[in-house]
């Protein structure tokens, strides 16, 4: 089995004192393997970024424990296997790009004669190749992005942990990262990262962990979560006086001027009630399959949420 990378138990973030404390984090609990591709989604005020800045060591857990690569968050030595990007980066305006990564790669330990080599590669990786004596202020917020994201590979790190991914990115820029961030999972990095694309999270992730209101929804495979949002819809036409049996009733099938629908969640109830319909005089007029998106099963389960007491 996989060693894990990051192992989260029962944390706790808090901000402010007395009676305004608050508690944006609470009692999350996850682990995120080696060689894994973890997504972490959440609406805006969910807790993502304070998990993440804990993971990282940068603020202090109120309870729990975080653990990166076996040791403590926020070692040095965990720290030096880690790529970061925040969720916001603000980075000086009258820096080169070029003198930023050797900022950040001096500080993972790269010599400046790997630095010379290492910098134009990264830049073209990620779409800025040509742009390393650009200054920053003449960066757009989409360029500036995909700067942050050159940081955090400069020194290629065993593990990447990048808040709020492609903000900023235009449809090119989040196709061009896609493409950089598959080639990491063939390399076997580990990758946890959190995004409002969730066509990111269903293209790129083995696993996503959903969070709101400070705790975890659910988190599964994206297999398992695509698995029940794949539907058939069945038509019929009722035959005169027939009748539907009580095990399609329970479907809730929709009947109007003897025409009528109903919805099945696999293959196999799919024939299931095919068969019923036919034993009851109906004819079967056609089969179609409806795929729900991650993304509308995402606002499902935070919806719920909120109307949990």
């Amino acid at each position: 089995m996989p060693a894990n990378v990051i192992e989260v138990q029962d944390l706790a973030v808090e901000y402010g004192r007395g009676k305004r404390r608050f508690r944006a984090v609470d009692g999350v609990t996850f682990r995120v393997a080696e060689g894994e591709c973890v997504g972490f989604i959440g609406a805006n005020g969910a807790g993502k970024s304070s998990t993440m800045k804990a993971i990282m060591g940068f603020l202090f857990p109120a309870a729990g424990h975080v653990r990166v690569f076996g040791e403590d968050a926020g070692t040095a030595r965990s720290r030096q296997r880690i790529g970061y990007l925040p969720e916001v980066a603000l980075y000086y305006p009258f820096m080169k790009a070029r003198e930023l990564l050797e900022l950040y790669g001096g500080l993972s330990g790269l010599t400046r004669v790997s630095l010379r080599k290492r910098i134009p590669e990264i830049l073209d990786r990620v779409g800025l190749a040509g742009r390393a004596e650009s200054l920053l202020r003449d960066f757009s917020k989409g360029m500036q992005q995909r700067l942050g994201i050159a940081q955090a590979l400069i020194a290629d790190p065993e593990a990447l942990i990048l808040d709020e991914l492609s903000s900023g990115l235009d449809p090119i820029g989040r196709h061009d990262l896609r493409d950089v961030l598959m080639e990491l999972r063939r390399r076997g990095r580990t990758i946890f990262f959190s995004s409002h694309e969730l066509t990111e999270v269903e293209s790129l992730c083995d696993r996503v962990i959903i969070i709101h209101g400070g705790k975890i929804v659910t988190q599964a495979t994206v297999a398992e979560l695509m698995r029940p949002l794949s539907e058939i819809e069945i038509s019929f036409v009722t035959g005169n006086g027939s009748s539907l049996p009580a095990s399609l009733t329970a479907l809730r099938p929709h009947v109007a001027d003897g025409h009528g629908t109903l919805i099945v969640d696999s293959p196999t109830r799919c024939a299931e009630a095919i068969l019923a319909l036919s034993g009851a005089g109906c004819q079967v007029r056609r089969t179609s399959t409806r795929v729900r998106s991650l993304e509308d099963h995402f606002i499902e389960l935070v919806g719920a949420t909120r109307r949990a007491p």
